[in-house]
């Protein structure tokens, strides 16, 4: 152990600022002369462009966004139910996540009807497209809507 070294370049030391004029950062230490940037407390606020007007007052903000209050579904498509399902099942959220169809905790689910359903089931889902409406009650199931 007591041979092992880092390789010759690895470690350098720290540069030591305001010790003289020979030591490369002495007199104004790397801050320049004078002006408000070598003072102590110097400098300007975050965002201040010298008198240009600011890129956060340039950019228009109007009106309301409903992004933050926005409602994700996630699509489930009649081909799948038709894949994982077995003729009499009741499709609701719990066992979508059983079958690995959907995962997360606070998901929201809607039927959508792309694909054919032959199977005879039940749908306890909030949200589901009139096509899936309609080809569930075509292969004789039904919906319970929770909502």
């Amino acid at each position: 152990m007591d041979e092992i070294r880092a390789p010759k370049g690895a470690t350098k030391k720290k540069r030591v600022i305001g010790r003289g004029n020979g030591s490369t950062r002495g007199g104004t230490s790397g801050r320049g002369s004078n002006g408000q940037n070598a003072r102590s407390g110097g400098g300007v606020r975050p965002g201040f462009e010298g008198g240009q007007m600011p890129l956060y007052r340039r950019v228009a903000r109007r009106g309301f966004s409903n992004y933050p209050f926005k409602v994700e579904y996630k699509a489930v498509n009649l081909r799948e139910i038709e894949a994982k399902f077995d003729d009499g099942e009741t499709v609701s959220l719990e066992s979508l996540k059983e079958k690995g169809i959907v995962k997360g905790k606070n998901v929201k689910v809607k039927i959508l009807g792309d694909g054919e359903l032959t199977k005879k089931i039940k749908v306890d889902i909030e949200k589901v497209s009139a096509g899936a409406v309609e080809k569930i009650e075509k292969a004789g199931g039904s919906i319970v809507k929770e909502g």
